[in-house]
């Protein structure tokens, strides 16, 4: 098969550059001016209507450029401007550019003034650039253009690729109406809309192909480029209406995200996430075995929560599927939470309400105390629990805490050797502790019966973790003088209605699982999961993942990047780098690390390496996952 010679046509304004030149130089020329965002406006709409050929570009460039008073001593600093705007992606593959360079040509509507100096910086001499050229008065000042150039006129580009006559298939990326007739005259082979910019339905509606980045473009036309992948072909899914912040961050690393605003039935999600790389969820959402099985793609699950029951974290291992959560995002947002719900309690806030709501006014200090000075016992001193201790020792509460573990105290806590010596001295009890399992009622009514008559009860943690048939008897025998709870044995799974039997008790305060729920909290998770899942998808990096061997990689500079998943078994990194000597691949860089169960392997490759190499690699037994990166 012979490989058919290609040229390459690319557009300059919103497609190499991210911006339109012109508008640019509008925004120099009329700084400072009254009425200059109104002028800059009017370019804009005129740049638009001659792009989507709602008028003759000849008449857009006449009207612009009267618009525009500039000089020619202002192109300098245009140009170094313009520098700063290449497109990213663009910018990203310049090794394609110089590698390519007799087959790329620019034919823009634009000016060599200021492009000429651009992509000379991208391998493409002047005479490979077709642009309009600006006429200039005895002081500079632009007055208008060479109208004898054919980009000058409308359907321009038709008539200067035609006189070009070049050979071979010859493809057109850009991003406007002026491109993409030249597909339609005939006289190019196939039209890239260029959407990494702007988006021009016009443009996209009739190209062959429409390209985000210039990933895709070399990705489909088999070229050399900077990631092995495009990221717009990665799937991103989240569910449970996580915060806006995070479609924005994961979209504008360039992957393709869909936001749906509730939660998926196991039977919904089995359908939904064929083709996903990257799920993303709440608490609500059950990643269960059957929805992994049926994740042919599936790279990584984001908890955008603290918890991770509702994930098969074990079958993601074993699948090769990365899983991170959102450890420490929220804490600030449960801490201030138990500290109001303490003084609430402690001040019998919520009857007096109550009262007030029906209309009674039962103005007493009755069961209202101070919380200065009283006995906190925190169960669980970790991220939630010591930044707990350290407020509420400054509001005047002595602290006790106990943790299965062996925690350090921070000012003048006081650590409990056990349960009980936690519960038998405090007024106010607040659980935050982990969803494991086995915590399922770790406060029953033996636990209850340990703690001081009239202490308070507060879980911000996990709802299995009391036993709410036994806090109920306690509240209503007196045992106990309040409660505060936020999390159930069962939740639904959207909002509606709910039934506990702590309603309707006095001195209980129910809020539906929102310990975490504040517009700072989601917003710090919304930056925190996408940046571990970003690390992950463009890196290779593990870090703070919950159930995987974690390796923290260098960045990667010129070399290409395969990632091996494996078993842990004797003999697979051996295996690896047999089949890397075979095929002589120079290895500049090797990261291993395991658990119990899989092996995670990142090596780094100075060279080009065959495409069979890949496959042999595949083909080691006991691989789980292979993923190339670069």
């Amino acid at each position: 098969m012979i490989d058919v010679a290609r040229k390459y046509v690319f557009d300059f304004d919103s497609t190499l550059t991210r911006v339109e030149a012109l508008d640019v130089l509008a925004e120099m020329t009329l700084k400072g001016k009254s009425n200059r965002d109104e002028i800059i406006e009017e370019i804009q709409k005129i740049t638009n209507l001659g792009i989507d050929g709602d008028i003759s570009f000849t008449e857009s460039l006449e009207r612009r450029i009267k618009l525009l008073n500039a000089n020619k001593s202002d192109l300098s600093a245009l140009v170094e401007e313009l520098r700063h705007k290449i497109s990213k992606s663009i910018e990203s593959n310049k090794e394609f550019f110089e590698k390519f360079s007799d087959d790329i040509y620019v034919i823009s509507c634009g000016f060599k003034e200021f492009i000429d100096p651009i992509v000379k910086e991208y391998n493409i001499p002047s005479d490979r650039v077709y642009a309009n050229t600006f006429e200039f008065d005895s002081d500079g000042k632009i007055i208008g253009f060479d109208a004898e150039n054919p980009l000058s006129q409308h359907n321009g580009k038709i008539e200067c690729l035609k006189q070009m006559d070049l050979d071979g298939e010859v493809q057109v990326i850009g991003d406007g109406y002026s491109d993409y007739v030249m597909r339609e005259a005939g006289i190019a082979d196939k039209f890239f809309a260029y959407t990494e910019n702007v988006h021009r339905e016009k443009a996209a509606s009739n190209a062959d192909h429409v390209t985000p980045n210039l990933d895709e473009f070399l990705f489909v036309n088999d070229l050399p480029r900077n990631i092995s992948y495009p990221k717009n072909r990665i799937k991103i899914l989240l569910l449970e209406n996580v915060h806006p912040d995070a479609f924005e961050n994961l979209s504008e690393d360039g992957f393709s995200v869909e936001l749906v605003k509730h939660s998926l039935t196991e039977e919904e999600l089995i359908e939904k996430i064929k083709g996903v790389h990257v799920l993303g969820i709440r608490s609500k959402t059950q990643v269960t075995q059957k929805v992994i099985d049926a994740a042919n793609k599936l790279l990584v699950v984001g908890a955008f929560c603290i918890g991770t029951t509702q994930i098969d974290l074990d079958h993601c291992k074993r699948n090769g599927v990365v899983v991170f959560n959102a450890p420490y995002s929220n804490t600030r947002s449960v801490v201030e939470l138990a500290i109001g719900e303490i003084i609430m309690l402690m001040r019998s806030v919520f009857p007096r309400s109550t009262e007030i709501h029906k209309g009674q006014w039962q103005k007493t200090a009755v069961g209202s105390r101070e919380v200065r000075g009283k006995n906190l016992g925190i169960v669980g001193y970790g991220n939630i629990g010591k930044q707990l201790s350290v407020l509420a020792e400054a509001i005047g509460m002595r602290v006790y805490y106990y943790d299965v573990d062996d925690k350090l105290a921070l000012g003048n806590a006081v650590k409990c050797n056990t349960l009980e010596d936690l519960l038998s001295v405090s007024d106010v009890v607040t659980l935050h502790i982990d969803d494991n399992k086995a915590n399922k009622n770790f406060i029953g009514e033996r636990e209850i019966n340990q703690m001081k008559t009239g202490a308070m009860l507060i879980n911000l943690a996990r709802g299995f973790v009391v036993d709410i048939a036994a806090l109920a008897t306690a509240l209503k025998s007196g045992k106990l003088g309040g409660a505060a709870i936020d999390v159930y044995p069962e939740e639904p799974r959207s909002n509606g209605d709910f039934i506990t039997e702590l309603q309707g008790l006095d001195n209980v305060i129910l809020t539906p699982h929102v310990g975490g729920s504040t517009q700072e909290a989601q917003r710090n998770i919304a930056d925190f999961v996408p940046n571990k899942i970003m690390e992950y998808v463009n890196a290779g990096s593990t870090v703070d993942a919950v159930n995987f061997p974690n390796i923290r990689l260098p960045k990667q500079n010129k070399a290409h990047r395969f990632l091996h998943i494996h078993k842990n078994v004797p003999g697979i990194m051996a295996k690896i780098n047999e089949v890397l000597a075979k095929y002589e691949m120079n290895i500049s860089g090797q990261y291993l690390s395991t658990d119990n169960e899989v092996g995670y392997v990142i090596t780094d490759l100075d060279k080009e390496y065959n495409k069979d190499v890949i496959k042999a690699l595949k083909k080691i037994e006991n691989t789980i996952k292979f993923r190339v990166l670069y």
